[in-house]
């Protein structure tokens, strides 16, 4: 049984949300405290996070920050603050998701259960190594280095900067990036895909290794 970790303040939203993931055979854990749901997802062995932004304690921007450093488990925001800004902040932090309230729950279950099939499938198994100019992919660790020095990427940053690597030249639109590394294409927001792909360009910064081919999508230069 996959175990979700809720961290919402408002206990009848979290309620709502733990009876529909449960129906669905999940085993779900809820915090309503921003510091104890960090404690919580740091210690305890979670398959998703669903987390709140406006938060007691500690807000949602700055819980994702801190799990982003020692996990890569899938995380959903859930929250009343649907501002294109917003979004972008908690994607470009190593979220994977963000979903604005009001909700609905069964799409929540239908991301969730997207979301961890589709994080299972990426980090089981590969291996290899990738190397274009200075950078080099370490597949199996999922570990990357430019110039030597490890860079610190996401789990979808990695996933994406290993799927282009691994076709080279070739030009992906963004509905098919996003179908192959989010798997909703009809559940999620493709502007995640580019805001993956800025996040990815800055870390390699100065050299570029992904390229825009306008009017199609993105490519990968080697």
């Amino acid at each position: 049984m996959k175990k979700i970790l809720i961290i919402e303040d408002d206990r009848e939203i979290a309620e709502l949300e733990r009876d529909y993931l449960e129906i669905n055979n999940f085993e779900c854990d809820i915090e309503t405290w921003g510091t104890t749901g960090l404690a919580a997802a740091l210690d305890g062995d979670y398959d998703l996070f669903i987390i709140d932004v406006m938060l007691p304690g500690m807000d949602g921007f700055e819980i994702v920050s801190e799990i982003r450093r020692k996990k890569q488990t899938p995380i959903i925001f859930l929250s009343a603050k649907g501002g294109d800004i917003d979004k972008i902040r908690g994607l470009g932090l190593g979220a994977d998701d963000y979903m604005t309230k009001p909700f609905s729950p069964n799409e929540l279950v239908a991301r969730v259960k997207a979301h961890i099939s589709r994080h299972e499938t990426l980090t089981s198994g590969g291996g290899g190594k990738i190397t274009a100019r200075s950078l080099t992919i370490d597949c199996a660790p999922r570990r990357v280095f430019l110039n030597g020095s490890e860079i610190t990427l996401t789990a979808k940053e990695f996933d994406l900067l290993e799927f282009l690597a691994s076709h080279p030249d070739r030009a992906f639109s963004k509905e098919q990036l996003f179908d192959r590394i989010w798997g909703m294409d009809a559940l999620g927001d493709v502007s995640t895909v580019a805001v993956h792909i800025q996040r990815i360009r800055e870390k390699l910064a100065p050299e570029k290794f992904i390229d825009t081919v306008w009017g199609v999508g993105y490519r990968f230069i080697k």
